[in-house]
């Protein structure tokens, strides 16, 4: 029997009991993710640390934080989103209740990745609780020391009937992928993505997918090339390069590549010192195969800044790629590193066709001290997120939905868009048993008069009257 079975069974039973459906209960395992999150942080961060090397600094900014503040907003928040909506009626209706109810789907699976291992799990999970659900999380077998905490520790926080983690590589998730969940939410990859949908698809199981893509950045001539060095520079390189939202490419003039170039070195210097390999504030690749995968990217283009590598130490010096060509490797994939290429357009309207031939991302970037250019950039183009004038800062908006479109994914989360994607939204009427006189009209033998007094009856209103 598979191992799994057993864990299935007494979640479902846990749900079919409706013990996740009182806000109590819920509010209850928030609580206890909120201990886990304060009572266990130094050993947390060092966890990221062994993992990406990632700095304390980051660690909090980007991982326990937004974890934390998602905690503390569904804390909040909750018994306001969980309340009936109350819904617009038409004259047929106006003695009757009408509403939308949100409920648990049931059983969940949340498989999250390795680059952000703790924030990707938790966020999902905080709006699955919100919501009422009974969760099994598959957190990355990659980042091996949050695995271990995300296994061992944090099902003290929560109810055990309710929350289970699963482990494993790559087998055992397509194992956990053959049983029948109620929602599947995933993070990863374009390729993994199609193989969750391809098996969520068997059981016509309703999904979320957070993928990534080739974010692009267009950089405009009016503008000061310090300041848009300082931004880039800070969320390329961020987490090593290794987050879904960091521009993938930049696309600006000839001349602004002649100003950005010299600035982006200058901040590289500012931000990681002459040396950045000895830098306490830039991470390390994942893992061996990552790294082999960037060290062959590190051919495409001429490179302008960076370019070392220590296979060794899993290091990749922060990297400016020039003389890009668009059919080069790097153009071909999402980097996932510490490499941003620069390719020139002659124009905002070539750069706006460049983006367009592409798949949709999961984040566009414009920089210009022209409102109306960032304006037309947005305008003309679609993305998950859009951000002019920094970088990934809409990410830390609980009130922003974060998600894809197209090959970036689909759905969304954060705040009260996690409630929702994780609720059924039940579309309810309440009407009474008497005064069926009223309804004659709609019944057999049908008459012109009684259509007419249908569809009139019908039509939605804002309608204060209480009688037909």
């Amino acid at each position: 029997m598979d191992a799994f079975e057993d864990t299935a069974r007494r979640l479902r039973e846990a749900f079919s009991s409706g013990r996740t459906r009182p806000a109590t209960f819920r509010m209850a395992q928030l609580e206890g993710l909120g201990r886990f999150l304060r009572e266990n942080k130094q050993q947390l961060q060092d966890a990221l640390a062994q993992d990406l090397r990632k700095s304390a600094f980051e660690s909090e900014v980007s991982e326990i934080a937004m974890s934390q503040g998602e905690v503390d907003l569904a804390l909040r928040s909750l018994r306001a989103w969980m309340k009936d909506q109350k819904v617009p009626k038409n004259l047929a209706t106006q003695l009757d209740s009408a509403f939308i109810r949100k409920e648990p789907f049931g059983l969940v699976l949340i498989i999250a990745p390795w680059n952000y291992p703790l924030n990707l799990t938790l966020v999902p999970l905080v709006g699955a609780i919100a919501a009422g659900n009974c969760v099994v999380l598959k957190p990355s077998e990659i980042s091996k020391s949050i695995e271990k905490i995300l296994a061992e520790v944090l099902p003290r926080y929560l109810d055990q009937n309710c929350f289970a983690v699963a482990l494993g590589g790559p087998e055992e998730t397509a194992r956990l992928l053959e049983h029948r969940f109620d929602y599947i939410f995933f993070t990863g990859s374009p390729r993994v993505g199609k193989i969750v949908m391809a098996a969520a698809a068997k059981h016509l199981t309703p999904i979320t997918l957070e993928l990534g893509g080739k974010n692009p950045c267009y950089v405009d001539d009016n503008c000061d090339p310090q300041t848009v060095a300082n931004r880039l520079a800070w969320f390329r390189y961020f987490n090593t390069g290794q987050t879904c939202v960091a521009p993938d490419y930049v696309l600006c003039s000839p001349e602004m590549q002649e100003r950005l170039v010299p600035a982006l070195q200058n901040a590289i210097t500012r931000f990681y010192g002459e040396d950045p390999q000895n830098s306490p504030n830039l991470g390390r690749i994942i893992s061996q195969k990552h790294f082999k995968r960037l060290q062959g990217l590190l051919r495409c283009g001429r490179i302008a800044i960076g370019g070392q590598s220590d296979e060794n130490n899993l290091y990749i010096a922060p990297t400016v790629l020039v003389d890009v060509q668009e059919t080069e490797q790097v153009m071909q994939e999402e980097i996932f590193g510490p490499i941003l290429p620069l390719l020139t357009v002659r124009s905002l309207d070539e750069a706006i066709d460049f983006i367009n031939r592409r798949e949709k991302p999961l984040a566009l970037y414009a920089f210009s001290n022209n409102s109306q250019v960032v304006k037309q950039v947005l305008a003309r183009t679609s993305s998950g997120g859009f951000c002019g004038n920094d970088g990934f800062m809409h990410m830390t908006l609980a009130s922003l939905p974060f998600g894809g479109v197209g090959a970036s994914g689909m759905g969304s989360y954060h705040g009260k868009f996690s409630f929702d994607t994780f609720s059924h939204h039940r579309a309810c009427l309440l009407r009474r048993p008497g005064m069926e006189k009223i309804n004659d009209f709609r019944y057999p033998p049908y008459s012109p008069r009684n259509l007419r007094v249908l569809l009139m009856a019908m039509e939605e209103r804002s309608c204060s009257c209480t009688l037909l």
